[in-house]
């Protein structure tokens, strides 16, 4: 099936260029019908061609990068079919400005012509407000002196209370918590405030709030701590108030929009929303069997599972993403997405880590498909499935950066803006496979209303045209839902009936997944024992879904040994099995508890490179030796003590508890 699929790639494209060829022409003839097209059908035509040109951008890009070499199959006049390939597209394109330049032409006269009517109208109305304001200065020239005069009185008492506003407003006082020297252009230096000696004790009582506090002064002198009651509750309330976005809000290092990331802290909060949770068996409401990890006798593996929702997504790109200040330096950007029904978190939160190029800084890219060498934690292709039975069901997005304060070296978590994916329409029925172009919201899930950056705002007003472009400067997310073939149905329905992950550990997944039905349902002696079960696949494998690096080590060895296997070997599921079963114990095992493997930690470069590199030199001496028993044995290789962990599968800890 390979095979054939990467030699007739050319062929693929072929066939996606006539699709587009079908497509702009059908949306040209619709462009022809001049008395049918009203406003929101102009609108409509546009946006046609704006998602046109970017899936002819696509395929003009794809065709780039194809090589002959590339094709296991040969093909004659491969040069000459590419080069016929690229002119077609590059006529489409041409097609789609010039409809695009006629429909904001046609925009453009609406415009001139909306415009003079509203000045026609302003005109008239102008003109009546006059004769109405003449007619209301003979009424006033008429009227008795005392009730001009109790006018003039009224209006001099609200100048009066005006003015005082104003000054009270422009006269703030602003007592500082602590000291802070400036540290970057436009920063304020400033001090706490510090009372006089000699000043009135009873002036100082009534005055209580303004006393200073803190601990130290920006020159090293003491200053005396508040111990009252009173202030120790003032100093709380504005530690939980004032945090680290507000003073970067504040200060204009990010847009107003973002948020401190709402799955980052679901995340922090424990395994609950982990895929290491997720895919692990459950238990039935008796907690006396497994609801979604059952055997069949006749293929002599674990039972598919359908589920409501399975589908496949891909990430494209994200676009007008606003950049934060050069106060923070970004250290990720990821895009965060779980199964949401709008009020709870339904599944693990699934993290793609996306691509940044200064030359596009508002742009960011995922990779469609991760083969070779490539990290997991970049795979755009992403496998949904749940079995909820909300109504309201869907995808929550949220972008994300990870980033570190330059001046105070603080490291922290944003959203850069979210949205909602509703999965079924209100008949109940699954929205179409298709991409979709998602503006995204400011703020958290919980808040409406919230733009991610209100300097762009997103109330547009004016002709059709200019809400159009409009909407083309707002930050946006391209996702792609795909249809499933039989394969990938067939793949997809050997996992738990909840889980997002990565297209390309999938197998992994369904290997660890085949190996618990083994476990748990047909070598067990009693399937009412809770014992420990020896087994250090189950015992460490969830451990990898949360150290995508350690899972790219087992998915580029077991693709090393793969390969080296024979087509009928390959179809053998057993053999398959204790393959990976020694691959796993040659590669994962050994790493997991090397004293040489720093801490798996999150968004920070170093220690990727530094965990990388070990991992690269001991798949490498693997390689070399035929094995990792050489690098066990040598004295280079310092490990972990022991733990009885390594080796046990705790049944009743892992397992997930239905309470429903």
């Amino acid at each position: 099936m390979l095979a054939r699929r990467q030699s007739n790639r050319l062929q693929a494209l072929q066939r996606r260029s006539q699709e587009l060829k079908l497509q702009v022409g059908s949306l040209l003839s619709e462009s022809q019908l001049k008395e049918a097209l009203d406003a929101s059908k102009r609108r409509n035509i546009y946006q046609r061609c704006i998602q046109l040109k970017q899936a002819i951008d696509e395929n003009k890009n794809a065709l780039q990068k194809l090589n002959k070499a590339d094709e296991t199959a040969p093909i004659g006049n491969y040069n000459q079919k590419k080069e016929e390939e690229r002119s077609l597209l590059d006529k489409l394109t041409h097609q789609l400005q010039e409809l695009a330049v006629s429909i904001s032409r046609e925009n453009i006269t609406e415009i001139r012509a909306l415009t003079e009517r509203e000045e026609d109208n302003k005109s008239a109305d102008e003109e009546e407000e006059a004769e109405e304001e003449d007619e209301e200065e003979e009424e006033e020239e008429e009227s008795e002196e005392g009730g001009g005069e109790e006018e003039e009185t009224e209006e001099e008492e609200e100048e009066k209370q005006e003015n005082e506003s104003h000054h009270q407003a422009t006269s703030k006082e602003y007592i500082a918590v602590g000291d802070f020297t400036a540290q970057q252009a436009g920063d304020l230096t400033f001090k706490p405030y510090n009372k006089e000696e000699g000043q009135d004790t009873s002036e100082e009582e009534d005055s209580e709030e303004d006393v200073e506090v803190g601990d130290q002064t920006a020159g090293g002198e003491e200053v005396k701590q508040r111990t009252d009651s009173h202030w120790s509750a003032v100093q709380k309330a504005i530690s939980e108030q004032i945090n680290t976005v507000d003073v970067l809000t504040t200060m204009g290092a990010i847009p107003a929009g973002f948020r401190p990331s709402t799955l980052f802290q679901l995340l922090e909060e424990g395994n609950q929303f982990r895929a290491s949770y997720f895919l692990q068996p459950e238990l039935t409401p008796s907690q006396l069997a497994f609801r979604d990890l059952m055997w069949d006798a006749k293929t002599g593996t674990i039972r598919s599972r359908p589920s409501r929702v399975s589908f496949i997504l891909t990430l494209w790109s994200c676009k007008m993403i606003p950049l934060p200040g050069t106060s923070i330096q970004v250290l990720s950007r990821h895009v965060r997405l779980c199964i949401f029904d709008g009020n709870k978190v339904l599944s693990n939160i699934h993290t793609v880590r996306a691509t940044w190029q200064s030359k596009k800084p508002k742009t960011w890219t995922f990779s469609p498909q991760v083969t070779g060498i490539l990290p997991c934690l970049l795979d755009g292709d992403c496998f949904i499935r749940s079995n909820s039975s909300s109504p309201d069901l869907g995808i929550l997005f949220e972008l994300g950066i990870s980033y570190i304060r330059n001046s105070t070296g603080e490291r922290g978590e944003l959203s850069c803006g979210w949205v909602f994916l509703k999965l079924f329409d209100a008949s109940g029925i699954p929205i179409p496979a298709k991409t979709y172009e998602l503006f995204l919201n400011g703020g958290t899930p919980y808040e409406k209303g919230v733009e991610v950056d209100p300097s762009v705002s997103r109330r547009a007003y004016g002709s059709v045209f200019h809400q159009m472009m409009t909407m083309r400067r707002q930050p946006q997310l391209l996702v792609k839902l795909r249809s499933l073939n039989r394969r990938s149905r067939d793949l997809l329905s050997l996992l738990p009936e909840t889980l997002i992950g990565s297209m390309c550990t999938i197998h992994l997944l369904i290997f660890y997944r085949q190996i618990l039905g083994d476990v748990l349902l047909k070598d067990r002696t009693s399937m009412q024992s809770a014992d420990l079960i020896s087994n250090p696949v189950l015992a460490t494998f969830p451990k990898l879904l949360e150290q995508p690096d350690m899972m790219d080590a087992l998915r580029s060895s077991w693709a090393e040994k793969e390969s080296t296997l024979k087509r009928s070997e390959k179809r053998d599921k057993e053999f398959l099995k204790a393959m990976f079963l020694l691959v796993y114990h040659d590669c994962v095992v050994p790493l997991l508890h090397s004293t040489l493997l720093p801490p798996f930690r999150w968004a920070e470069e170093e220690t990727e490179a530094a965990r990388w590199k070990v991992i690269a030199d001991f798949l490498k001496q693997n390689q070399e030796n035929g094995g990792a028993l050489q690098a066990l044995l040598s004295p280079d290789g310092v490990h972990e003590p022991f733990d009885i962990s390594e080796q046990t599968y705790d049944l009743l800890g892992e397992i997930r508890k239905n309470v429903a």
